[in-house]
């Protein structure tokens, strides 16, 4: 893990002033004002089916990262499994949505990516103010690293109240150049087996910076191949089970307006399978104790 301070990223921003991701150009914009801070008429989600078809733009929040989540879920996760001033992990942070919220919210936050682009992208989104209606939130301490999940070296044990993440994975939105991809980068790794194993280490890593008794939110899609269900999602929850996890919520996401619908919408019919339209939301709880995990087995590792 390497800290990323603001000289390089405003270095980055002079020199370059763009990322790009799949061919695609992002604007980096540096500071600026933001008006909303908030969603309009926001309430808590009380279920375990999560909708949102209207993608928040709040603060400095954008769709235009593909295969970012939603403002909504990170939101939803921090003001129920934390308080002010406590510290949120995203160890895969990508355009930094989550730390946008940690921000808005009160909570310190560290955010780590494989990808440097995505570093840069996330500390222009947190590059914001709000004059005398910002002055009104307390003081956060957010640091974004460039790194590896596999490997939260700068990171003590014990150390974080909540981790939220949505991983790249199993090859389909590629975030690095193939010819240049970093390792760690889950979104070029094409291999199921190879992509659990790395979900393996990451979920060692997220069972060791957690605080006992806190929750780790990891948001994991499925796919298809040659017509038949890839159940990536449920393979990694068992990565995690098997690190010491315990389940505490199984939450579907719906997807709305994926790019890919209308082109494979034809093809589903054509070839009779059904497209993937949800996600799931797993939230994991570390233990307080052996005592605990005993209570809580048939919500654990059972094989």
């Amino acid at each position: 893990m390497r800290l990323v301070c603001e000289k390089e990223f405003r270095q980055f921003l002079k020199e370059k002033g763009v990322i790009v991701v799949e061919k695609k150009e992002i604007s980096l914009h540096g500071r600026r004002d933001v008006r909303q801070l908030e969603p309009v008429g926001f309430e808590l989600e009380a279920t375990t089916v999560w909708s949102f078809p209207d993608r928040g733009r709040w603060a400095t929040h954008k769709g235009d990262y593909r295969g970012n989540w939603a403002p909504e879920i990170p939101r939803n996760l921090i003001l129920r499994y934390t308080q002010r001033g406590e510290t949120v992990l995203d160890q895969m942070c990508g355009s930094g949505t989550t730390l946008v919220e940690c921000k808005l919210l009160g909570r310190n936050a560290i955010g780590v990516d494989v990808n440097l682009n995505a570093v840069m992208l996330t500390l222009d989104r947190l590059s914001f103010s709000a004059g005398t209606i910002f002055e009104k939130a307390p003081e956060t301490e957010i640091k974004v690293y460039h790194g590896d999940a596999r490997n939260l070296d700068k990171i003590s044990d014990n150390s974080i109240d909540l981790i939220a993440t949505h991983p790249p994975y199993a090859n389909i939105i590629s975030y690095s150049k193939r010819e240049s991809k970093s390792d760690g980068d889950l979104s070029v790794v094409s291999d199921i087996d190879e992509f659990v194993e790395n979900m393996r280490q990451v979920a060692a890593e997220s069972f060791r910076v957690l605080k006992p008794g806190k929750v780790c939110a990891i948001l994991v899609g499925d796919t298809r191949r040659r017509k038949h269900y890839v159940p990536i999602a449920f393979r990694t929850m068992m990565a995690f089970l098997d690190a010491g996890f315990v389940l505490v919520e199984d939450i579907v996401k719906v997807q709305h307006n994926c790019q890919s619908t209308p082109l494979w919408r034809k093809k589903s019919l054509q070839w009779n399978f059904h497209l993937i339209m949800h996600e799931h939301l797993f939230v994991f709880r570390k233990p307080e104790s052996d005592r605990q995990k005993r209570l809580l087995k048939d919500s654990g590792k059972w094989w």
